[in-house]
């Protein structure tokens, strides 16, 4: 049973970031502030909910969250300032765009700067113990999965649709074949290391 509350403040921001691992995208951050009587009866880290489960779930989300908001950083930025940074930064920008300022912040994971001087707590495994984290990560997963649909139909020979940029071998046989797009991190390893790849 997630938990609604960390903190003890009435507007706890839980925060959550998508597309960390993946090869080729943007990073992708949400922010969720929920009232103090939140309830819902499947919300959980997004990893352990069907796409049609996430899909269903997001609405309500946006519909009875107190503010949300959610934040981009492109491959681009993601190559200059390293994934963690990048994730990071997405966070602070999703914190930012949040109609609401929150009295405290949540964040998934182990890693984190302040936000103007806005007391925080790590939590790993956030996504799995509290549900303004599980709610982010909803958002940050699903907003990620359909900009990643979008853009698989203009290079459909990757799969974006379905390996969502992940590293799957099928990705990486799209690399192999096709080579690197604009939407590739350049800085991460695109294929195994005994494969040259023209960038």
């Amino acid at each position: 049973m997630l938990q609604l509350n960390y903190s003890g403040f009435s507007l706890e921001a839980g925060t959550d970031e998508a597309g960390r691992g993946c090869l080729c995208g943007p990073v992708v951050a949400a922010a969720v502030i929920l009232p103090t009587d939140f309830t819902h009866p499947f919300l959980n880290d997004s990893k352990q909910l069907s796409e049609k489960k996430r899909e269903e779930v997001r609405p309500f989300i946006e519909q009875n969250a107190l503010a949300f908001s959610v934040s981009f950083v492109w491959q681009q930025e993601v190559d200059e300032i390293n994934v963690l940074q990048a994730s990071i930064t997405g966070m602070h920008r999703a914190i930012s765009g949040l109609k609401i300022i929150p009295e405290f912040i949540i964040v998934d994971g182990n890693k984190f700067r302040v936000y103007k001087k806005i007391p925080h707590e790590t939590i790993v495994k956030g996504d799995a113990k509290y549900l303004s984290i599980a709610a982010a990560s909803v958002l940050a997963k699903t907003y990620r999965d359909e900009y990643m649909a979008k853009i698989h139909q203009e290079f459909p020979m990757y799969n974006w649709a379905k390996n969502k940029g992940y590293p799957t071998k099928e990705h990486r046989d799209g690399i192999r074949k096709f080579g690197a797009t604009v939407h590739h991190r350049k800085t991460f390893r695109l294929l195994p290391a005994q494969v040259k790849l023209k960038l």
